[in-house]
């Protein structure tokens, strides 16, 4: 019997301190508003899938496997990549002995916290553990939320977005503590990959509105006016509020920050970021100046540029800001925003934004959308040929998620329909059932299946992974009991 990552259980307490509004960067901050002319905010994506690649068949990380399969492609690049998970806690203090004020956003996918601890890599494990509690390093270092399992959100079954999301609310807590988690108040999206399907959508912010995020960074080309255009190089710069309308028309928003350009580790291993902002001034935001924020995530160990010349890059960026004195700053996302709303200035000010292909849909349906009105819009749109899709967008706009995966799609749908007849009305009944081993296994195999590296490498090995979590899961919820009964629900 396997250990089961810390998934679930703890639901209820962890989203009533999540719902704490209070302000986290506030109390820490160095920096003051009034004296940043513009600002840039970079961000680290951190992750390793779990496979069921290990002996005999067990889920282990593949940063494990390419440990045990050096030959293999890439693998020999096993240590430098984990080397990259933990060199944040070397970098930051050699510049604050170096008179900098460095800021980092980090985003550490579930499966990689957990295969790390799997590894029993303490020197990651505890390299994080002090970013993440450190006092000195909470001025400095942000966390990200995330989907426990690197699931893109437009294809993952809408019952299964909270799930994603609570989990690696677990995850952290787990390893970190519930005070680390209550800082996390930024959410990163997988891919970039944003839904702009209207009850995705809707779903999507809602869930994470109820687990406590207050806002959101989005690709730039996922989004747009409300008028329908593009966003321009001003308002990329400025806090917006992305807005979803479902197909009933109800309505909800959360802060967005606008992620510049598409998918190129350069932009963040060379630090262009930092070097747009320093060309910036400040903006007129409803009539008041504000700095504006160049935000930017990429991949933290991915590729020659993240491994070898980001470190000796991060390293410049921050002493030429520290010298030049010229109002530029190194910031975080929530850290600014809780500046602003300290300023007088609120979210309520910002713009607003909708997902891609919103305008056009909303267009053809009048004020009063239906879900059946809504279905054949969409039906009605894709047959003019002109690109427009229900897909979602990402930052890899040349990839799809779903076009050529059926045999990784229908069974990921099946094993969370199956999943959410036999758990949900135990669950309702029972909210402690999350905390019981027979649910948390169910849930690791869904979690798991819906990760994306299973329609990211194309077919083969990685697909035939994916078949094998489905298998797993399928005789799972075969013959599940919780506290001894079975369910009344049959699948």
């Amino acid at each position: 019997m396997f250990a089961i990552p810390p998934i679930a259980g703890r639901e209820i307490e962890l989203q009533q301190l999540m719902q704490r509004q209070t302000p986290v960067w506030l109390p820490r901050t160095n920096l003051r508003l009034d004296q940043i002319r513009s600002g840039f905010a970079c961000a680290l994506h951190m992750h390793q899938p779990t496979i069921p690649a290990g002996t005999e068949g067990g889920l282990i990380s593949h940063l494990q496997y390419m440990f045990e399969h050096p030959g293999e492609g890439d693998n020999h690049n096993a240590e430098p990549f984990a080397q990259c998970y933990r060199r944040l806690a070397n970098l930051i203090p050699q510049l604050l002995e170096e008179g900098c004020n460095p800021r980092i956003m980090l985003d550490y996918s579930g499966n990689l916290l957990w295969g790390v601890g799997q590894m029993g890599r303490e020197d990651i494990t505890g390299a994080l553990r002090y970013l993440a509690c450190d006092p000195v390093m909470q001025i400095h270092v942000e966390w990200l939320g995330t989907f426990w399992s690197h699931a893109v959100a437009p294809s993952t079954p809408i019952p299964d977005l909270k799930l994603q999301i609570t989990a690696w609310q677990h995850q952290f807590a787990a390893m970190f503590g519930t005070e680390a988690l209550q800082r996390v108040k930024g959410f990163s999206p997988p891919e970039m990959h944003l839904p702009n399907h209207p009850d995705t959508l809707y779903e999507f912010i809602h869930a994470l509105k109820e687990c406590g995020y207050r806002w959101l960074l989005v690709q730039e080309h996922s989004v747009e006016t409300l008028n329908g255009t593009s966003l321009n190089q001003e308002q990329k710069h400025l806090p917006h509020q992305l807005r979803a309308r479902n197909s009933c028309g109800d309505t909800i928003s959360i802060t967005a920050l606008i992620k510049t350009q598409g998918s190129d580790t350069k932009l963040v291993g060379q630090m262009q970021p930092c070097y747009e902002a320093l060309g910036l001034e400040r903006q007129h935001l409803n009539g008041v100046e504000i700095p504006p924020v160049v935000s930017q995530i990429a991949d933290g160990e991915n590729g020659g540029v993240m491994m070898n010349e980001f470190p000796p890059a991060f390293l410049q960026a921050n002493r030429r800001i520290r010298d030049e004195v010229n109002g530029t700053a190194a910031i975080n996302g929530t850290e600014y925003l809780e500046l602003l709303e300290s300023n007088g200035i609120s979210s309520a000010a910002f713009p607003e934004i909708q997902a891609v292909q919103q305008h056009r849909l909303w267009q053809s349906l009048g004020d009063r959308p239906t879900p059946a009105g809504v279905d054949a819009a969409i039906a009605t749109l894709k047959t003019a040929g002109d690109g427009f899709s229900m897909e979602g967008a990402s930052w890899t706009s040349n990839l799809s998620w779903v076009a050529g995966y059926d045999n990784v799609l229908e069974p990921m749908n099946d094993l969370s329909a199956r999943f959410h007849r036999r758990f949900d009305e135990v669950v309702a009944a029972d909210p402690s059932a999350t905390g019981q081993r027979p649910y948390q296994e169910a849930l690791l195999h869904l979690l798991l299946l819906e990760t994306s590296c299973f329609r990211y490498w194309g077919q083969g090995t990685w697909t035939d992974y994916a078949r094998e979590l489905f298998r797993r899961g399928e005789a799972l919820l075969q013959d599940v009991a919780i506290d001894g009964r079975q369910p009344t629900t049959a699948v």
